[in-house]
């Protein structure tokens, strides 16, 4: 357990986030990878109440669909396509895979405690819904996978998912109609959302149980949707924040725990690293699931996600996809869970999944979501990353500030 204080709210070290971006979700060819992030950038900027030259520090969160592009952020260009040149101190790329956004947020956040930075811009842009299929199903087949041993054997993340999905159900007695209610609900959500990639089409049980078996006992509706997408974040002091706005979001403390590379070297895939982060995300804010208002987890598949609620305690062991099943995350439920549909029906943007999670939170804390998708009076939030063949578990713990 970490002991290692967090700022003092309200404090010039206390990073808070202002402003957020986001564009829609889905297959658009002839949308540019570098016209989307500039997009999304633009968005956060104008919505953060800045200028752009305001920006003095920006941090990348890199993409899958092709080494190119992720050169041109490596390198920079960005700064240039945003006017930044000769006036941003750096330009870094991080990644993590899933939990990207979550680290990718703590190294802003230590920026702005450090005085490194007065205002940080966090932005991703994916075109994996356009690029070649065959060419995407190879790197995933590839990239994560451990060469030695599980590579040869034919593992991809399909069949990872599988794997976890089979010890879910066997520990939690898990029905096959429990799990895809969980997809169901997302999708519910998603129609909500008019940035997500299927805001337009309904799903039902029938038609998940009733779609192509991929990796038993995974079906096609189960799996998640390559989509392309961008989105992004701006993120200051609190001292700074209090000048322009009357309420942004602070992060009240965080946890993580990396659990493997290899899923064979996990020693509990029905568990995975979220009890051992929950405990120190939840003492370092000093408030936990009961007090939480609503989640943003990561779900690229229902167990990965109803895993995760288990060991967030937002669900009982055992029992999370018997509360999907009851309705209880779905909206109108007692629970509000991945409001903008999740990776499983807003869209899987890569490494971009994770991202659109907490631009969801931090939209969802600033009240600015939708009327008929805004949580009433949302105060806190967890939201939860995963990257890899879900290495690990990270967790961030939000709060609404008023001044």
């Amino acid at each position: 357990m970490s002991n290692m204080p967090y700022p003092e709210p309200g404090s010039a070290s206390d990073a808070a986030f202002i402003g957020i971006g986001e564009i829609p979700s889905g297959k658009y060819p002839t949308r540019g990878f570098m016209a989307q992030l500039v997009e999304a950038a633009a968005r956060a900027i104008a919505d953060s109440g800045l200028k752009h030259t305001d920006i003095d520090q920006l941090v990348l969160i890199p993409n899958l669909h092709g080494i190119p592009d992720q050169a041109d952020l490596i390198f920079s260009r960005v700064v240039e396509e945003l006017g930044l040149h000769g006036r941003a101190k750096s330009s870094m790329m991080i990644h993590s895979g899933g939990s990207t956004s979550d680290n990718a947020t703590r190294a802003a956040a230590g920026l702005i405690a450090s005085g490194q930075a007065r205002n940080v811009l966090v932005v991703q842009s994916e075109k994996w819904g356009s690029a070649d299929l065959s060419a995407m199903v190879d790197m995933l087949s590839v990239n994560g996978i451990p060469r030695e041993w599980e590579g040869t054997s034919g593992l991809q993340f399909n069949a990872i998912g599988g794997l976890i999905t089979q010890r879910y159900m066997h520990q939690s007695g898990s029905t096959p109609e429990e799990m895809a209610s969980v997809c169901v609900a997302l999708r519910e959500w998603a129609r909500l959302n008019p940035n997500a990639m299927w805001k337009d089409r309904g799903l039902t049980i029938e038609q998940v149980l009733g779609s192509k078996l991929v990796a038993d006992p995974l079906r096609a509706y189960e799996c998640p949707y390559l989509a392309d997408g961008a989105a992004a974040f701006v993120m200051t002091s609190a001292t700074e924040a209090r000048k322009k706005h009357d309420n942004w979001v602070r992060i009240a403390g965080s946890g993580g725990c990396v659990s493997h590379y290899s899923s064979g070297q996990d020693a509990e895939l029905g568990e995975l690293g979220w009890p051992k982060a929950a405990v120190e995300a939840y003492d370092a804010a000093g408030w936990g699931a009961e007090e939480a208002d609503l989640a943003e987890v990561y779900d690229s598949y229902a167990a990965v996600l109803t895993i995760a609620l288990e060991g967030l305690g937002l669900s009982k062991k055992g029992e999370a996809a018997r509360d999907f099943h009851a309705k209880r995350f779905s909206p109108g439920g007692g629970f509000p869970l991945n409001t903008n549909g999740g990776l499983l029906s807003a869209g899987h943007t890569g490494v971009g999944g994770g991202m659109a999670l907490l631009v969801e939170a931090i939209r969802q804390l600033l009240h600015r979501a939708e009327p008929e998708r805004q949580v009433p009076s949302a105060q806190r939030c967890i939201v939860g990353g995963s990257g890899g063949s879900y290495m690990d578990a990270q967790i961030m713990m939000l709060e609404r500030v008023e001044k």
